[in-house]
């Protein structure tokens, strides 16, 4: 009997031994949990490699030349296709109070883009001042001639029409021209085009300065327009996102395809002179002299300047350039008259 109590004391000191090793190893394996979550935040901060237009950092090789698309925004062509996947959209009054998108694409590609509208030449020249491939369909008087003449690399469905564009049956022409972005590579092959050259790069804050962004608070822009408000838009910043959601005529702006919503980290908005020059309300807008400018981040709000620095519209403030937070940014331009304070309401419930 003594030899059985001694081996069954034996086994429970060797019972507890092992829930105590149970017990400790707990703790160890929640530290090395946060210690992977917190390498793999420091590996994306440090990132070899970073996207040249959104700031975000990559694993892999990011140069590419950058492709900008014209979009039509008027009602009938809303929702987009591929705006989702922009870094950067260029939001400009094409005629009368219609604006236009010019968005540009080089982290994402999307594979299908449009309704793909004319061009303008301010539109050519800010896709010159990022290097990038300009496709359109269609163009104003002063557009042609810069695009045949080769000012800028060009894919226009007025050549490619029912080849590389395509007409959807849902929609009703101007409003339905579409581009695939396997079509575009086609149309570079054809022209024998390089997509080789990065754009210029932006200025970014790191990860840790885009979380202590200080301004007024701007829960939420609108920019109007004109009075019918056809293309008057609106952004809320969605605090739980960290992003920036997009509206339009009371809708959110999403994917048409995917129904992925368009999410902004940076909310640009210019003001510029604006000189109609024609009876249907084209206009000539001044890319080059710099003014005045709101720049929203984080819920955040600064009044800055924009500046053209050779080809490239930046924020500027007290003579430097103001970094973007990294991610995709949006850029409004509102004329001059009536101006940023008129065009432009923060807050407004």
């Amino acid at each position: 009997m003594k030899k059985w109590a001694a081996a069954f004391a034996a086994i429970l000191l060797l019972l507890s031994g092992c829930s105590h090793k149970e017990k400790v190893k707990v703790p160890v394996k929640k530290e090395k949990t946060v210690n992977k979550a917190e390498e793999k935040a420091e590996e994306k901060q440090g990132a070899p490699y970073i996207y040249p237009l959104t700031g975000i950092g990559s694993e892999t090789q990011t140069e590419g030349r950058a492709v900008a698309v014209m979009i039509n925004n008027h009602p009938k062509a809303r929702p987009q296709s591929g705006l989702n996947k922009a870094d950067i959209v260029y939001e400009v009054l094409a005629e009368a109070d219609i604006t236009r998108f010019l968005a540009v694409f080089q982290s994402e590609k999307p594979a299908n883009i449009g309704p793909v509208r004319s061009a303008r030449d301010y539109y050519i020249d800010l896709a010159k001042g990022l290097n990038a491939l300009y496709i359109a369909h269609g163009w104003s008087e002063e557009a042609r001639k810069m695009l045949e003449g080769n000012y800028i690399d060009n894919l226009n469905g007025m050549v490619y029409d029912g080849t590389l564009f395509k007409r959807s049956s849902t929609r009703k022409a101007p409003h339905n021209s579409y581009i695939t972005y396997e079509n575009i590579l086609k149309g570079v092959e054809q022209k024998k085009y390089s997509l080789e050259q990065s754009p210029p790069a932006f200025k970014f804050l790191s990860e840790e300065e885009s979380k202590n962004v200080i301004g007024d608070d701007a829960e939420s822009v609108k920019i109007t327009y004109s009075s019918g408000g056809i293309s008057d838009s609106s952004f809320e910043f969605d605090v739980a996102l960290g992003k920036y959601k997009r509206f339009s005529g009371g809708e959110q702006s999403v994917d048409l395809d995917t129904n992925e919503p368009v999410l902004l980290n940076n909310i640009f908005i210019i003001e510029t002179n604006h000189r109609v020059i024609d009876s249907v309300g084209r206009r000539d807008i001044d890319f080059k002299s710099g003014g005045k400018a709101y720049l929203l981040q984080m819920g955040k709000v600064n009044e800055v300047e924009w500046a053209n620095k050779d080809g490239q519209i930046i924020a500027v403030k007290d003579g430097k350039e103001v970094p973007f937070v990294p991610g995709k940014t949006w850029v409004n331009v509102v004329p001059t008259n009536p101006g940023l304070q008129k065009s432009v309401s923060f807050n407004a419930k």
